[in-house]
């Protein structure tokens, strides 16, 4: 018997005949990153907001509507909303919130497609440390000098020139820290966001644990570039979130309703 040692090929993202299936996916991935979401427990009450630039009308993006579970939404229930912050598509109410950041953040961002936002336990509890993740682990190296930290607090951010601000700090990376407020993650798909936010709030609960601990020990910088480009590229963020994605769908199909 010959044994094959080639190693197969990851898959890749589906590429779309028409605008009208892209558009379809796009909200459909959403809709089960936010049942992941609700799974994980980054719900807190009506906060939080995961949007995904629209395939056609690149000046709107798919959002929850605010005040809906995430555990609950479906693709259908998604909402447009335009750079004014209208709702173009939709007969639920946005987030102002989510309009002043993301809005914004796709605006600096033209390469990026998808962007999340929780209020997530551990995302919250590191953000109120005012630092950058260490690379402590090989999952936190997927944001070694790969994310910023946005050193200040205001209030809820409604302004979407807080929000430009946000987006400034944010740079080329792939995540921020809002200090005494969050964790934000863009990504080319809404699964490589959603992914880099999962992530990084379990990295940031293995670093509160191992500090809490004792004295962890830092990779070092050679090691720590090295992991980020095995562990940190869109493609492996957007595969990391594919086991997801199918679980979701087995498990809560009507997330895909539209």
């Amino acid at each position: 018997m010959t044994v094959s040692t080639s190693i197969p090929q990851m898959p890749v993202p589906r590429t779309f005949a028409t605008v009208a299936e892209e558009r379809r996916d796009r909200k459909q991935r959403l809709a089960v990153a936010f049942r992941l979401f609700s799974r994980y427990g980054f719900d807190e009450g009506i906060a939080g907001h995961i949007t995904v630039r629209d395939p056609e009308y690149r000046n709107c993006f798919w959002v929850n509507p605010f005040g809906m579970h995430f555990g609950q939404i479906r693709a259908r229930d998604l909402i447009l909303v335009n750079d004014k912050g209208e709702v173009v598509e939709g007969n639920k109410p946005v987030n102002a919130a989510a309009f002043a950041i993301h809005s914004q953040i796709h605006a600096a961002r033209p390469d990026i497609v998808a962007a999340a936002h929780a209020h997530s336990l551990y995302g919250k509890s590191w953000s109120s440390l005012g630092r950058l993740l260490d690379p402590l682990t090989q999952d936190a190296c997927a944001f070694y000098q790969d994310h910023s930290l946005f050193d200040d607090y205001t209030g809820v951010v409604l302004d979407p020139a807080e929000g430009k601000r946000i987006a400034q700090t944010l740079g080329q990376n792939k995540a921020i820290i809002l200090r005494n407020h969050g964790l934000l993650t863009v990504g080319e798909t809404v699964d490589e966001a959603a992914w880099w936010f999962i992530t990084m709030d379990r990295s940031c609960q293995a670093q509160l644990m191992a500090e809490a601990a004792g004295m962890p020990r830092v990779i070092d910088p050679q090691q720590a570039s090295t992991a980020h480009s095995q562990v940190g590229s869109h493609h492996i963020g957007w595969f990391s979130f594919q086991p997801l994605y199918d679980r979701i769908v087995q498990q809560e199909p009507d997330s895909l309703d539209d």
